[in-house]
Order: structure tokens, then C-alpha cells, then sequence
């Protein structure tokens, strides 16, 4: 069997894999030790199964990874998903669709801290969408604010994907931390701007309160100034050097803990609770990054990288061209594949092709998460529509994906940004 055989039945066999149920991690692993057995030998396979594990399970960059989820963690008990919405509500209630603005900020904070979009937008539906009801919003801008704001989270650090994506590019986790700021902020402020064209051309007849005085205002920050305050001690720590991203992980969990005890929102069977979880997820993030590692020993041996650039440059040899493609099978696998999964299954493919078409591999690694932002919300299956149809039973799925369509809109524009202008990106990092 020919290397080029191999990897074309290797995909097969792990597309199959998955469509039968079988979790990401172990599909992965399965794939990267018979495919390499196939390739080197059983003996060598099995070398470098062992060898991949237990290296990296005993690397002091990976605790960045428990870390960062034990303060997400710890944030997430404090409650902070509703007093973000408060705050952002009492600064935006007196504009027209400041309840949707206000919702799109919320679920950008929240989903920071939680790490994960389908569980902002789960958590965010049960808090935003009761409200936005009682003023008479309506489900196709209420439920899209929701499902768009609730992608932003596995940009703006810190980023469970983005540890992933470092980890597995050899990439430095704080640069890429600082350069999801400004298309973090970007995406929030083009959200923000969706919500306005959705109210022009829906013709939407939307309440407007009484602007709050400036010290109610700032007395409702009041919930949120704590986290607040530890994003910016933490990403502070890291632009200016202080830290290291794995340091600033440890500051930044012992300041969330420090957090909820101050706030009185912790007890002891919570603290418990808190810790199993962190363990849990990160057995379980820890078992998808090692079966990556070993996938992408399979990748390497295989010469897919290679075939696949062979591939790509036949269709043009335009770097743009290539970048694009990237982008369709993105948008793609995102009709079935969770963020997380996607990012592990493609990047030990894709980043060596886009390294040797001259791409920044920081640059890259942002607009990858962009992009699978996109596909949470792109139809006919994007993901964080479903999970909010699943929670908000009333609402049809058309009628999600249409309130949707000004925040791909300007999603759109964002990649398009992205693209022409990479100092959106590399500008912070630069500067660290």
C-alpha cells in the first residue's frame, strides 16, 4: 500500500470512527497507532505511543491547561454569568436593542471564563431570553444575539483552544493569548453593530428605558470589577512580562478562588465540586490532546501534509487561495464537529501547509478559531442554534438562523478584516 493510500484509507477509517460515536480522543489515538504501525512497524508504534503520553502528561507547560479551568471554574460559581448581564445591561439600557448589545457583551465575558460556546449559549438562553421577552424583542433577534455573542469565548483569553493550538504548533501560548485581544473586541463591536442592522431592516419597534445616573452605573459594575480585575492582573502579568502563561495560570486560579470566598459564594461541598470538575475536564481535554500528538505523528510519517499541499497548490498557487480552502473545510466540518474536536483533528494537518506558504502561525492560529466561531452559526447545522432550539423548545430552528443572518453578515466583514489586515492580530503580541 502505497504512503498516499495510507492516509486516504486512514481518514476513511477515522471519519467512520466518528460518525459511529466513538470519542474524538481514542478515534485519534486508534488512527495515529495502527496507521503508524502500518507505516514503521508495530514495536516503533507502540515506542511512540508510550513516549507521547507519558512525556507529555508529566510537561510542566501542559498545567496552563488545568489551571486556566480551575479559574474558569471558580469565576463561573461566582455567578458572574448574571452579573454581566446586569452591568452591561444598566450601561446600554437607554439605547435602541441595548437588551441584545447587552446580551452579546455578557455572553463574549462569560464564555471567557466558561470555555465553552454551546455552554454560554445554554446558560445565557435561561438568563437574557426571559427578559429580552418581557420587552417584546423578538425570538429571531433575541435567540441570535444568544447563539452569536456565545462563539466569542473560545477566542477571547484565556482559551482552552488556544492552549491546544500552542501545544500542538509549538507556539507561544502568551502571544497567542494577547493576539485574540483586538479580534476579540473587534467581534463583539461588529456583533454590536449586527444588532443595529437587524433593528433597521426588521423595522423592529423596541422599548427604550431611562439612561441610569453615572453612579448607578458604575455601582452595577460592582459584581463584575472582581473578574474583571483578574483578566486584566492575569493578561497584564503576561504583555508585560511578570509571568509566564503557565505562571499567570496558577496567579490567575488562586485569584479566582480568593474571589468566590470573598464574595461569600463558596462553600465546602462547592469547593469539592469545583475541583472534581477541573479534574474531570482535564483528564478528558488531556486524553484529546495526546491522541492529536499521536495523529499527528501518523500525519507526519504518512506525508499527508505533504500530499495535501501538493494537492492545494494544483487547484492555484495563490498563498490566499490555500487560506481560503482552509476556510470551506472549516466551515464544513463545523456542521458536525464541537470547536474543540476540529481544532484537533485539522491543525496536525493544515499548520505545517500553511507554515510553508509563509503565514504567521500565530496569525493562523486566530483565524482558525474565528472560523470555527463562524460555523457555530453558519446553517444549515451550526451547532449553537441547536443547542439553543434544545433549551428554548418554542422557537423554530428557521427562526434562529434567520435572526442570524446580519451576524454572519459581519462575521464576514470580520474575516475579511482579519485577512487583509493581520496587525489586527500580530499588533499586541508584537509589542509584548
Amino acid at each position: 500500500m502505497s504512503l498516499l493510500a495510507h492516509w486516504e484509507f486512514g481518514t476513511l477509517v477515522l471519519f467512520i470512527l466518528l460518525f459511529l460515536g466513538v470519542p474524538i480522543s481514542f478515534a485519534l489515538a486508534l488512527l495515529g497507532t495502527v496507521g503508524t504501525a502500518a507505516i514503521i512497524g508495530w514495536s516503533p508504534s507502540y515506542s511512540l505511543l508510550g513516549q507521547t503520553y507519558f512525556e507529555h502528561s508529566r510537561s510542566y507547560s501542559l498545567s496552563i491547561l488545568p489551571l486556566f479551568l480551575m479559574m474558569g471554574n471558580f469565576v463561573v460559581q461566582s455567578g458572574i454569568a448574571r452579573d454581566l448581564y446586569s452591568a452591561a445591561y444598566a450601561w446600554l439600557r437607554h439605547r435602541k436593542g441595548g437588551l441584545a448589545v447587552a446580551t452579546v457583551v455578557a455572553c463574549g465575558g462569560f464564555s471567557s471564563v466558561c470555555g465553552s460556546s454551546l455552554a454560554t449559549a445554554s446558560t445565557m438562553a435561561k438568563i437574557a431570553l426571559p427578559n429580552m421577552r418581557k420587552f417584546g424583542y423578538p425570538d429571531s433577534l433575541s435567540t441570535a444575539s444568544i447563539a452569536a455573542g456565545g462563539t466569542l469565548g473560545i477566542l477571547i483569553p484565556p482559551s482552552v483552544i488556544l492552549v491546544f493550538y500552542g501545544i500542538m504548533t509549538q507556539q507561544d501560548i502568551g502571544k497567542l493569548f494577547l493576539a485574540g485581544i483586538l479580534p476579540g473586541i473587534l467581534g463583539v463591536v461588529l456583533y454590536a453593530v449586527a444588532v443595529r442592522i437587524s433593528i433597521r431592516f426588521g423595522h423592529f419597534d423596541l422599548p427604550v428605558e431611562d439612561k441610569l445616573p453615572l453612579r448607578e452605573r458604575i455601582v452595577a459594575l460592582k459584581g463584575v470589577a472582581g473578574a474583571l480585575g483578574l483578566f486584566a492582573f492575569v493578561m497584564g502579568g503576561i504583555y508585560f512580562g511578570v509571568f509566564t502563561p503557565t505562571e499567570s495560570a496558577g496567579m490567575g486560579a488562586g485569584g479566582a478562588f480568593l474571589l468566590v470566598l470573598l464574595q461569600g459564594r463558596l462553600n465546602l461541598s462547592q469547593t469539592l465540586s469545583t475541583l472534581f470538575e477541573t479534574a474531570k475536564t482535564t483528564a478528558m481535554m488531556f486524553f484529546i490532546l495526546f491522541g492529536a500528538l499521536t495523529f499527528a505523528n501518523y500525519v507526519n510519517l504518512s506525508g499527508m501534509s505533504r500530499d495535501i499541499q501538493t494537492l492545494v497548490t494544483s487547484v492555484g498557487d495563490n498563498p490566499l487561495m490555500v487560506i481560503l480552502i482552509i476556510t470551506l473545510v472549516y466551515l464544513v466540518l463545523g456542521c458536525v464537529l464541537e470547536g474543540l474536536s476540529m481544532i484537533t483533528l485539522t491543525v496536525p494537518i493544515f499548520y505545517p501547509i500553511v507554515a510553508a506558504q509563509g503565514f504567521d502561525l500565530i496569525w493562523f492560529g486566530i483565524y482558525v478559531v474565528i472560523v470555527t466561531e463562524v460555523s457555530y452559526i453558519t446553517p444549515p447545522v451550526g451547532l449553537n442554534a441547536f443547542v439553543l432550539k434544545s433549551v428554548v423548545k418554542d422557537v423554530q430552528l428557521g427562526t434562529i438562523f434567520r435572526g442570524l443572518t446580519s451576524f454572519l453578515l459581519v462575521d464576514v466583514l470580520r474575516v475579511v478584516l482579519i485577512l487583509a489586515f493581520p496587525a489586527i492580530v500580530l499588533l499586541v503580541p508584537n509589542m509584548m
